[in-house]
């Protein structure tokens, strides 16, 4: 994990304890003494992918940093039911209050790894990477991705400002893709900015159009099938990147990555997620 992502992870952690905690946990300050101590461990309680655990120690961290919390397994690790994941022990007080928004992390980033490594495991042999989109949930965007990358697929652009990405709905309002690529490549010159530029195409129309056009970095191919995509590929013969997204599932993604498209982008891995089942369970108490 990176400074950056520390940085970034530790506002999202301090928005949900502050949204979860509110004024007080009422209801341990009134059923356990201030001075009570004691440790718990999560546990998962269903096969999968961990990742989150560092996450789970930064809101224990952040909640009490007199917490004591020792992580067991290493992200990415395969892991099944039973498998203890981390020890946490310190004030009694303290661990129940960190207690959901730690497991809401860890279980969601392992959902997201889990699947994340099914996806990834149906294109294994072959060049095309998978990657993610922004289609995250509000605010939780970077432990999403970094769930990604831990379920062993690729970050697409994190946001709208460190990539440009010319999509249909830019196409149309901009008249077309020629004025919608000129005007890009004119406001970038004009404040001085070095971004990638990604072009979506619905068509092979569009797509000659996009491959008489210069400064484009990659195009995405839109909801081609596995044939079209085979044909776009060999059209743009290595000119550009070639990214492929739109009706594609685990199913059927072998069938688009045989292809030879550069990568696959699946909003899936982030939006339609089942979280893991991990469990915190009290192990001492004095």
């Amino acid at each position: 994990m990176t400074d950056h992502e520390k940085e970034a992870i530790n506002k999202t952690i301090q928005f949900a304890l502050d949204e979860d905690l509110g004024d007080g946990d009422h209801t341990s300050l009134a059923t356990i003494s201030e001075e009570a101590s004691g440790a718990a461990i999560m546990l998962a309680k269903e096969e999968g992918i961990l990742a989150g655990a560092e996450v789970a120690k930064m809101v224990f961290k952040a909640v009490d940093t007199d917490l004591q919390v020792d992580i067991y397994l290493k992200e990415g690790s395969h892991i099944k039911k039973g498998d203890p994941i981390l020890k946490v022990w310190g004030k009694s007080q303290s661990i129940l209050s960190a207690e959901r928004t730690a497991l809401n992390f860890i279980q969601r980033m392992s959902g997201i790894a889990t699947f994340t490594n099914m996806v990834a495991s149906r294109i294994q042999g072959l060049n095309t990477k998978l990657l993610d989109t922004r289609k995250t949930t509000p605010a939780n965007r970077m432990v999403e991705k970094l769930a990604v990358k831990t379920g062993g697929g690729n970050n697409h652009r994190f946001g709208l400002y460190d990539m440009i990405m010319i999509k249909d709905n830019h196409v149309d309002f901009a008249g077309g893709i020629e004025n919608a690529v000129k005007k890009t490549q004119k406001y970038l010159k004009q404040r001085g900015k070095n971004l990638k530029i990604e072009v979506e195409v619905r068509n092979f129309y569009e797509l000659d159009l996009v491959l008489g056009l210069n400064g484009i970095d990659r195009v995405m191919l839109d909801n081609f099938t596995p044939a079209d995509l085979k044909k776009a590929v060999q059209l743009v013969d290595g000119r550009l990147e070639t990214e492929a997204s739109g009706g594609i599932s685990i199913d059927n993604i072998r069938d688009f990555a045989e292809s030879g498209v550069d990568y696959i982008s699946v909003g899936a891995l982030t939006h339609q997620i089942k979280s893991l089942d991990i469990s915190l369970k009290a192990v001492h108490q004095k």
